[in-house]
């Protein structure tokens, strides 16, 4: 792993004073502004609150996490990880060692299952915790904390009760345990590479595959010529089409992350996968030609339906400039720079849909800035 920390802000053009009152600013918006959506409670926890949907998620915790690790809180940091353990932890039953994916603001049940996007971000926050603090006792046993969930995550099946996150046979993510399906965007190598050094030892080979064979299947569900990807999809790429789960066969919400990943992958580990630079590139190619506000089927078919997350979507397609500025394209290098010219020029958004499109905002603002780091 490389971790190049390079700043695509600063290679267009931009200074570091601005670049970093930038990145303070989005500190300030998500935490303390008066567009916040964190807030402390009574008894001394955090929690951020999906502001379009009134709950706190395990998404979202596990992403306000990696930013106050990446901001150097531990504070915020260890607030947020008490508040999972206290309302989001499931010690007993069919799900035993996971999180709810959703509850209520005030710690009520909501949901009664996991979803593993939170899983392997809370894993890769503790890691990063562990290598930025040290670890503590108890539930701020970072690294222990770390491995224990993961070993749960892959382990469930065959030496533990329940079903594993991860498909034992094709080392693919699961959308979630019960279902052998994958979502696209929930495909993060970059945290799998760090994985296969943190994890338990016997487990460091599953992870190098399971980086390997996320890279692999990306190169798949993202369409060669659009490099859209469906919200969810099959294990072998094509867009997961299954009615009674509501319509994710299209370029939609969940969709957006998965350049950004990309991007962050590249960054941390350098352009060793080609295809997914160009998947990207064509991707920012061809929303600098078609109506961005528009929903699209990953074949570039426009569908009626207006994008829910526009500025998660513009900020998480800039991101993937760390990758597209190495794709053969020709006009990959111009278009990357597009891209990270109009997040710059686009403002956090406000309202009620400020939680998803502000964190994909700021994981940008941190890549594209050199300050998204997996080692200090």
């Amino acid at each position: 792993m490389t971790n190049t920390s390079n700043s695509l802000f600063a290679e267009c053009g931009y200074a570091q004073p601005e670049i970093d009152a930038r990145v303070a600013q989005v500190w300030h918006e998500i935490f303390e502004g008066p567009n916040k959506f964190y807030w402390q409670t009574e008894d001394g926890l955090g929690y951020v609150m999906d502001t379009g949907n009134n709950d706190v998620r395990t998404e979202g915790m596990s992403y306000a996490m990696m930013l106050a690790v990446q901001y150097d809180r531990q504070d915020v940091f260890d607030r947020l990880w008490g508040w999972v353990m206290t309302y989001m932890y499931m010690p007993e039953g069919h799900h035993a060692h996971y999180f709810s994916w959703s509850v209520r603001p005030d710690g009520s049940e909501r949901a009664d299952g996991p979803a593993p996007d939170g899983e392997e971000y809370f894993a890769m926050d503790l890691f990063l915790a562990d290598r930025r603090w040290g670890s503590g006792e108890g539930i701020y046993d970072y690294a222990s904390r770390a491995r224990e969930l993961l070993h749960y995550c892959v382990h469930k099946g065959r030496d533990e009760a329940g079903e594993p996150m991860w498909n034992a046979d094709n080392k693919l993510i699961k959308f979630i345990p019960e279902t052998e399906w994958s979502d696209p965007s929930y495909h993060l190598p970059h945290f799998y590479e760090v994985f296969s050094l943190c994890a338990d030892e016997q487990d460091h080979v599953f992870w190098r595959e399971a980086a390997a064979a996320s890279r692999s299947y990306l190169e798949t569900a993202c369409n060669a010529d659009t490099g859209m990807n469906g919200e969810y999809a099959l294990y072998d790429g094509t867009p997961h089409t299954e009615e009674r789960f509501g319509r994710h066969d299209w370029f939609y919400s969940d969709a957006y992350r998965t350049a950004g990943n990309i991007g962050l992958d590249v960054s941390w580990n350098g352009a060793t996968d080609s295809v997914l630079c160009d998947r990207v590139a064509a991707l920012q190619r061809f929303f600098l030609t078609h109506d961005r506000t528009s929903v699209y089927e990953v074949d570039g078919t426009a569908v009626d339906e207006t994008v829910l997350h526009p500025v998660g979507f513009l900020a998480a397609t800039a991101e993937g400039s760390l990758a597209s500025w190495h794709s053969s394209l020709p006009d990959a290098r111009h278009n990357a720079r597009v891209w990270v010219h109009l997040l710059w020029n686009t403002p956090m958004r406000v309202g009620s849909r400020r939680y998803y499109d502000n964190f994909l905002y700021a994981f940008a603002m941190l890549a594209l800035s050199g300050n998204y780091r997996y080692q200090w």
